[in-house]
């Protein structure tokens, strides 16, 4: 047999919490690397890491640092994927880039692989991760979308501290502690960590996540509406969210309401269309109270769904709940599963 082609690839933000989870399914797909690159800030440049039983250094990142490197994977903040994502490209790498900072670029690619990814085929060097709640939603919604059509989509979210990053875990800790010990609570990160005002998220509910738009929605709200549209190439499906923050560590959950297309449809239909939908497993039986939760979800790499119900007023309307982890569907797992299939299917070149 001909031995296997193996691929030059680089972590950027390799020392975060997606960074790090990156890494461990890269080893433990075992993904056909030559040699792994981990890039981070100065900051943690310098730091030992261990790939496959042995030491990497991680370095700083810098254009240089893409020199025949195959595949850039990135999830180091926009600010940084919009400075060295295109350096990445010039050198011949394919991004995969987890930040908001090109998913609604036209001519790049928003892929979830259960859902379109032959869009990857259209790469011109840079491939967007979508955003971690719209991941695991449009998953649940695509296939009932293909059976039957969708006209609308009314999303709240439940979402994980842990997507406003480990800073904002460890201050729900902290502020979980004090409340129980009867002290002040200090809040410095959440609902944003640069807006002007902060409030405590433990034993608390923040209906804001990321910043106002002038619209009224936030701008993950719009993050959801737009991103759905886009993946679903439908820009004339309606998609309203409304993203709230709850005090818990990982998963994000989502009460998600559709009107379909197709009458007469019933639980049971949407059922079986979720038994069969790739990466997505459904979690269904109210007598039984069985149903997901971001705990049952926590370390899983699939989408659930559960608490189907038919609308009691719209004959064309249901309901679902859907949970998945954020750290792992919702970014890391996503992101590999795009670089596998750029491999599988021989798309890495522009």
């Amino acid at each position: 047999m001909p031995e296997q082609q193996t691929y030059n690839v680089a972590i950027v933000g390799a020392t975060g919490a997606v960074g790090q989870k990156i890494k461990k399914i890269l080893e433990d797909k075992e993904f056909p690397i030559n040699k792994l690159k981990l890039l981070s800030s100065a900051r943690s440049a310098g730091k030992e890491e261990t790939f496959r039983g042995e030491t990497v250094i991680v370095e700083e990142a810098a254009a240089e640092s893409f020199e025949g490197v195959d595949i850039a994977l990135f999830s180091a903040g926009g600010s940084i994927s919009k400075k060295l994502a295109p350096e990445a490209v010039k050198r011949g790498a394919v991004v995969v880039d987890n930040t908001s900072a090109f998913r609604m670029d036209k001519d790049v690619p928003l892929v979830v692989p259960e859902v379109n990814p032959e869009d990857i085929a259209e790469h011109q060097g840079i491939i967007a991760n979508p955003n971690c709640s719209t991941i695991q939603m449009v998953a649940a919604l695509k296939p009932l979308k293909d059976a039957y059509g969708i006209n609308k989509i009314i999303v709240s979210t439940y979402q994980a501290v842990s997507g406003a990053g480990n800073a904002a875990v460890e201050e729900l800790y902290e502020q979980s502690k004090d409340y129980l010990e009867g002290k002040e609570l200090n809040a410095e990160i959440l609902p944003v960590k640069g807006d002007k005002k902060h409030f405590p998220i433990a034993f608390n509910a923040l209906p804001q996540i990321d910043v106002f738009e002038d619209n009224g929605f936030t701008f993950e709200e719009m993050k959801m509406i737009n991103e759905t549209k886009k993946i679903m190439h439908d820009e004339a499906l309606n998609v309203a969210a409304t993203c709230v923050r709850l005090p818990f560590a990982t998963s994000h959950a989502e009460s998600v309401y559709i009107e379909l297309d197709q009458e007469g449809l019933d639980v049971k239909d949407i059922w079986k269309t979720l038994e069969a939908a790739d990466g997505v497993i459904l979690q269904d039986n109210p007598q039984a109270q069985v149903y997901p939760t971001p705990q049952s979800a926590q370390d899983k790499e699939e989408v659930f769904v559960g608490r189907v119900r038919k609308d009691l007023d719209n004959p064309k309307g249901f309901h679902l709940w859907v949970v998945s982890d954020n750290l792992l569907k919702g970014a890391a797992w996503n992101t590999v599963q795009i670089a596998q299939e750029l491999v599988a299917r021989g798309w890495l070149k522009k």
